[in-house]
């Protein structure tokens, strides 16, 4: 809340400058804020002793939104790539589908590998869960289990996340 927005009758006011002023009228607050061409700013609103602060309201909403874009500048947005897989893929062809989801998760993206069952294959979903623990076994340095293997229609699902160093 800013300048005629605040209603509360007397409010502890810290001045420009940092300084403590103390527990002062609400009017007095707002006629310290307008002789020095500034803001009064509600910063905490405790029922018995709200905290106002005078201060350029234009310049500490800029400087926040500067600090914000440079937080969102520095974070890493995590991808979930995926990796597919069939119940009777080749050792060569899983060798090479381990090593790109342990690319993956040395990037710091999340893995989810699908096992897709084709015609009769669904009646081996057992064979499947074999397939996906040897898969986690050879990932096992970059990531661990982030969600259990579980059937989801004709698919079986596993996700890994990179591995907290």
């Amino acid at each position: 809340m800013v300048n005629d927005q605040i209603t509360f009758q007397n409010v502890r006011l810290i001045e420009s400058d940092g300084s403590m002023v103390g527990i002062v009228p609400l009017a007095e607050a707002r006629k310290r804020a307008a002789d020095q061409d500034l803001d009064l700013v509600l910063v905490a609103s405790q029922a018995d002793n709200p905290v106002c602060r005078i201060m350029d309201y234009g310049k500490y909403m800029f400087e926040q939104a500067k600090r914000e874009r440079e937080a969102k500048k520095n974070q890493k947005v995590t991808e979930v790539k995926e990796v597919q897989l069939k119940l009777n893929t080749e050792a060569h062809d899983l060798e090479y589908k381990t090593r790109n989801a342990c690319r993956f998760l040395q990037d710091g993206d999340r893995v989810k590998v699908v096992l897709k069952f084709r015609g009769r294959e669904m009646a081996y979903t057992h064979r499947g869960f074999d397939v996906l623990e040897q898969f986690v076994a050879a990932c096992e340095g970059f990531g661990q289990v982030d969600r259990e293997p579980r059937v989801e229609g004709r698919n079986m699902v596993l996700y890994l996340a990179p591995r907290k160093n």
